[in-house]
């Protein structure tokens, strides 16, 4: 295909040439954990978990990338031959402008990404100056980001839809569920896991946005507000079809479901709940949800949709946030984790009512809920969002780059009591509070697990059984000999945590058998203190993990 479009014909809407385009769909490129020129910070690195929840945790911290699911989504959802390229170098970039002949060029990222969103702009303009470049997600929540970049169009919002009305396509086309594994890349104690058993679970997206719409939430702005989302998969039974299919092609039966609120809606969960029980899947999830939203279960109920994983926001108490109203959340996370359902707790650092004086209470009041992972995040007016607008509407925002404005760093803002450097001394110590008190998240989600076995191993529920079964499989073997040897290295730093570890490995030999728990700790149990031991050289080295590049081309011809 040799067909060039004129420069004024670039803007065009619908795209001229229809479905016929050829649509590169790119995330932006890397390095991402590295400073540099374009907005790249090394204490803001691409992996989740290290990011913002276990990154205190030195060697035990979870280190593992996820997909960039948006222009996963579109790709799946288009007829136009398409290419994703996810996680470039800026070479890769440039070399796949120039070896293919593009119509449009979809460039996703974040807020804090926007220098990298401006120079791979400039760059289809010098390398494929025929190409219309459509810029989307987070970071087009930035007012005035048709000054900074030079696209031909911004979307903000979900783009499937977009993107199927740019190219002439049905809009009211069914969504399809592209499949998803949910992470890639994973490290355990400095041990890459194996391709074949590194992905454990696949990701699932019922909907985007939030109906609680907390006025700091960018997934809420940014697809509508409180009150809206935006589904594509509208009930319980689509869900189940497309965790079916993923079960079946990625070969599967764990699911993290990327939905906001996911047990927000009941009628939807349960209606998942009767598919499983009729399908005889015997399927774990890990979900988002409120506190509010969980207590319209019983525990039961959430063990046998099984639910063994929540992340939920634990914010102070004098938050006043709705999602909180009439939950004692130490006896909600508590009672979820006796059942075996470990939990992520998400806390605030630096809301207005914190003080020097009070923030460390507040800090050991999230600490105490003794959650199998904490994230903590600053208190971060974001573009798009109603405490962004209040904010500048007080004249307390204050100028800092973009590319430090991810809650891991420092106030982008003008705190009534807190320093800006302050900000980031009480954020590191709320990390360092939480693994010196509660131990690392790999010991404490093998402690929640065991408390599940317990409960239900003799489950009438067949699904629940052979589902706490896998999960004691784990506790036997491979866990073992993480604990080995994250007991013998925690002795040279917490005898008292050390010795937590060493009573949880007790109770395994004695509910588990001895023989293959031992046998696990002897085999691989010394070569994982080894690879802990390196671990913490490159983490003291500031050696940092990439993402590998991912290629995926649809309906494609070569031009």
């Amino acid at each position: 295909m040799t067909n060039q479009l004129p420069a004024q014909l670039v803007r065009q809407f619908p795209h001229p040439e229809g479905a016929k385009a050829r649509i590169l769909l790119t995330s932006v490129f890397g390095p991402y954990a590295q400073d540099d020129e374009f907005g790249s910070r090394s204490i803001n690195p691409m992996e989740l978990y290290h990011n913002q929840v276990t990154r205190e945790q030195g060697p035990y911290s979870l280190r593992m990338f996820h997909r960039s699911w948006g222009i996963m989504f579109i790709q799946e959802n288009i007829s136009a031959p398409s290419t994703v390229l996810d996680f470039p170098s800026r070479e890769d970039f440039e070399r796949e402008l120039t070896s293919q002949h593009y119509d449009v060029v979809g460039i996703s990222g974040i807020v804090m990404n926007v220098g990298k969103v401006k120079e791979m702009c400039r760059m289809v303009r010098q390398f494929s100056p025929h190409s219309a470049i459509v810029v989307g997600g987070h970071v087009a929540s930035i007012s005035d980001l048709d000054q900074i970049v030079d696209a031909d169009f911004i979307v903000k919002g979900e783009g499937v839809s977009w993107m199927r009305s740019y190219l002439g396509e049905d809009t009211t086309a069914p969504i399809k569920h592209p499949l998803i594994a949910s992470g890639f890349g994973q490290r355990v104690m400095g041990f890459k896991l194996p391709q074949r058993i590194g992905s454990t679970c696949a990701t699932i997206i019922p909907s985007v946005g939030c109906p609680l719409g907390c006025n700091f939430c960018t997934t809420s702005a940014f697809f509508g507000g409180k009150g809206k989302s935006v589904n594509f998969l509208n009930t319980g039974a689509e869900i189940y079809q497309a965790m079916e299919r993923a079960e079946r092609e990625l070969n599967l039966s764990a699911f993290f479901v990327m939905d906001e609120n996911f047990l927000l809606n009941r009628k939807r969960a349960l209606e998942l709940l009767d598919c499983m029980k009729a399908g005889k899947k015997s399927w774990e999830m890990y979900v988002f949800s409120s506190a509010n939203a969980i207590r319209k279960y019983s525990m039961q109920e959430l063990v046998e949709l099984g639910v063994s994983w929540i992340w939920m926001g634990l914010e102070s108490p004098k938050s006043g946030y709705a999602k909180l109203s009439g939950s004692d959340t130490h006896l909600l996370t508590a009672e979820l984790r006796e059942h075996g359902i470990r939990v992520l707790g998400s806390s605030i650092v630096g809301m207005e009512h914190h003080t020097p004086e009070n923030i460390k209470d507040e800090i050991e009041y999230a600490v105490e809920h003794q959650t199998d992972f904490h994230q903590f995040m600053l208190y971060t007016p974001l573009p798009g969002t109603p405490l962004y607008t209040q904010m500048k509407e007080e004249g307390r925002m204050l100028d800092v780059d973009l590319a430090d404005v991810h809650g891991q760093f420092k106030f982008n803002w003008r705190h009534p009591h807190i320093t800006r450097d302050q900000s980031k001394e009480f954020l590191d110590e709320a990390f360092r509070r939480d693994f010196d008190r509660n131990g690392p998240s790999l010991f404490r989600l093998c402690r929640t697990s065991l408390a599940g076995w317990k409960r239900y191993h003799l489950s009438p529920d067949l699904r629940v059984r052979e589902r706490f079964e896998r999960e004691a499989h784990s506790l036997r073997t491979h866990y073992s000999a993480l604990l080995w040897a994250m007991e013998k290295n925690l002795r040279k730093t917490s005898e008292d945590v050390a010795a937590q570890v060493h009573e949880l490995r007790k109770d395994i030999r004695k509910e588990l058998g001895s023989l293959s728990s031992m046998a696990a700790a002897a085999v691989a149990g010394p070569m994982l203190l080894w690879t802990t031991r390196r671990e913490q050289k490159r983490l003291d080295a500031g050696i940092t993990y990439e993402p590998e590049t991912f290629v995926e081309r649809r309906h494609w011809v070569e031009a």
